[in-house]
């Protein structure tokens, strides 16, 4: 009897050793609309974007300008000291003012044939020499002025006044941010699908909620040999200056027209190495 008891107590420990009954959820597969599309990095950059400085050395007289500031095309950010060059283009002005009287009385002299012709021609060459002269001298005062090549945005100022800048010094960044370009590479694979004009999204780590919608405007003509990969060029408005050059972004094409599929979520395929599985509810339940 003893015998029994344990034998039924074994078997009644084991039983409850089987699955227990799992807890599961269903969803109703659907179709809807399947847009393709080809996920891609890449990063930002100024439509027009250079370091600032000067072609000639010369020490710092006069800053027009603030860290971050907004300023427009041609606007004069610094000038360098000019006094002595200012004063040769004075004394080179008035040696061409002289050329002009002599040439002009030469010519009315000629007219009453008082000189020859010789002399008209000479003190001509002279006028145009004095000119020449005149203008490679305000070319050097021009160039100690730095003015803004394009609108756009002022980085951090580089230089205080009283400094000796040499040649090629950076004094700031311009930076003009709208719009703004965003270059990525795509493989070759992927070309056929490319187009001008084709709709793109963009992501930012800055932003990770808001998507910068834009279109292509260039496709490289070439191929790079060592990764077999075309460089794509889209163009994005950014009218808050929300995006800055050198961001890190990813890119969202879409290619073809969109397709009919049943879709269902990610969390009811199985994935095994044997391929991957849908459980069905049949009407049974």
């Amino acid at each position: 009897g003893f015998k029994v008891f344990v034998n039924g107590k074994i078997k009644e420990a084991m039983a409850g050793m089987a699955n227990v009954p799992q807890t599961v959820s269903a969803t109703k597969a659907q179709s809807s609309d399947w847009q393709p599309v080809i996920d891609a990095v890449g990063s930002l950059r100024a439509v027009r974007g250079a370091d600032l400085s000067l072609e000639v050395p010369g020490v710092v007289e006069e800053i027009l300008f603030k860290s971050g500031d907004e300023v427009q095309a041609g606007q004069i950010l610094l000038r360098l000291r000019n006094q002595d060059e200012v004063a040769k283009l004075q004394s080179l002005e008035a040696t061409a003012q002289l050329a002009q009287i002599t040439y002009d009385r030469d010519v009315k002299q000629l007219k009453a044939q008082a000189i020859s012709q010789a002399i008209v021609d000479n003190d001509q060459a002279n006028l145009r020499n004095a000119r020449a002269q005149v203008a490679q001298q305000q070319a050097i005062v021009d160039k100690k002025v730095l003015r803004a090549p394009f609108g756009g945005r002022l980085g951090l100022r580089q230089v205080d006044l009283g400094q000796f800048l040499s040649a090629g010094t950076v004094i700031a960044t311009l930076q003009s941010l709208d719009p703004i370009f965003v270059d990525f590479l795509l493989p070759q694979q992927a070309v056929a699908k490319l187009a001008v004009g084709s709709k793109v999204e963009t992501r930012v780590d800055a932003f990770p909620d808001r998507v910068f919608a834009g279109t292509i405007t260039a496709i490289n003509p070439k191929i790079e040999t060592a990764s077999r990969n075309v460089q794509v060029r889209a163009t994005l408005p950014n009218a808050d200056q929300k995006l800055l050059p050198g961001m890190f972004a990813t890119v969202q094409l879409e290619t073809g027209t969109a397709e009919r599929l049943v879709t269902l979520p990610q969390t009811a395929v199985s994935y095994n190495p044997y391929g991957s599985r849908v459980y069905l509810v049949d009407e049974k339940g």
